[in-house]
């Protein structure tokens, strides 16, 4: 088996994905455009509620291993399904999508979770998400070899919603940090910013050399919207930052320049889901490869592109040939 260069942790989840109207967001008190824990009784009420879409593995940083994997750089995922229907959907999709998987499913507990993503006419992506079993996400679920012997490792912040995922997760940085594999973590999503901030502030001073976020979620974790203030504090908590800024492009913040990115121009977006999850492969993939951070941002912005032409938050062209 090739060894991983890029090794990712998140939740292990199966995206059920459909168009709406922005009626339906309304009428259901859908929380537009960010994502939302739901128990399983509300899970199962918008499953029956939605029109037929798409049913495909899922989750944030799984997102991000395939995009790698769609690059040519070898991938491997760390997350927890259970030995249900829906888990075996999840290990089938990302295997064959490139990525390795060896996380053993859960046989009791929560069943497999599942993101309920509602697509808007204007692309945009209201997401409501059962953990489920990718809850149960432990430290012996971390493989400390296969960290070890990367060149990056990538964490999802989703995924710091639960105990024993945050031992985890810190497990996972402290392994890449002590191993010189450059440890990277995603924001996720504001509000996931806002319960966590005061604790993500350290971890991210502490553990983190490259940290992701879109510009909401830094606005968030900074409590700033002035941009020379955002770099400037940036500066002091990571080595390297990439804030995503929608059609404005991205910027690439390290303790020296400031590298800005213009967006991948696109004839239509259809679906916005992922963007930020494959503009995150993209540099990664650039950095596994040793390219300047420039072109890495680059790649992220091209990555970026692709997915948000279809539905769906998986690409559907290679990415190594799309983005060459």
């Amino acid at each position: 088996m090739v060894a991983a260069e890029v090794v990712g942790v998140g939740n292990a989840i199966v995206d059920v994905i459909a168009q709406v109207d922005d009626d339906f967001i309304d009428e259901w008190e859908l929380n537009r455009g960010s994502m939302t824990l739901i128990d399983e009784p509300r899970a199962e009420q918008l499953t029956g509620l939605m029109p037929h879409g798409l049913k495909e593995s899922g989750g944030s940083a799984a997102n991000t291993m395939v995009g790698v994997a769609s690059f040519g750089v070898a991938s491997a995922y760390v997350g927890k399904v259970r030995d249900d229907q829906l888990g075996d959907v999840f290990i089938h999709d990302i295997r064959e999508a490139g990525v390795q998987f060896d996380v053993a499913p859960a046989t009791s507990g929560p069943a497999t979770a599942r993101c309920l993503i509602q697509v808007t006419p204007d692309g945009q992506r209201t997401m409501n998400t059962f953990l489920g079993a990718s809850s149960v996400l432990t430290v012996d679920d971390i493989d400390e070899s296969l960290i070890a012997s990367a060149k990056a490792l990538y964490c999802e912040g989703y995924l710091w919603d639960l105990e024993e995922a945050k031992q985890a997760i810190s497990l996972g940085l402290e392994i890449a940090k002590s191993n010189g594999v450059t440890a990277s973590m995603t924001l996720s999503d504001p509000f996931a910013v806002d319960r966590h901030r005061d604790e993500w502030m350290d971890l991210i001073a502490d553990r983190v050399d490259l940290l992701f976020g879109n510009i909401d979620e830094v606005v968030s974790l900074l409590g700033t919207e002035d941009e020379s203030m955002m770099i400037h504090e940036m500066r002091e908590l990571s080595e390297v930052a990439c804030i995503t800024k929608g059609n404005l492009g991205s910027m690439v913040i390290t303790s020296s320049e400031v590298i800005h990115i213009p967006v991948v121009e696109v004839e239509r977006r259809v679906d916005t889901t992922g963007a930020g999850d494959l503009y995150a492969a993209g540099v990664l993939s650039g950095i596994a490869r040793g390219a300047e951070l420039a072109h890495a941002g680059h790649m992220g912005s091209c990555a970026a592109a692709e997915v948000i032409t279809h539905i769906g938050a998986r690409p559907m062209q290679p990415l190594r040939t799309y983005c060459a």
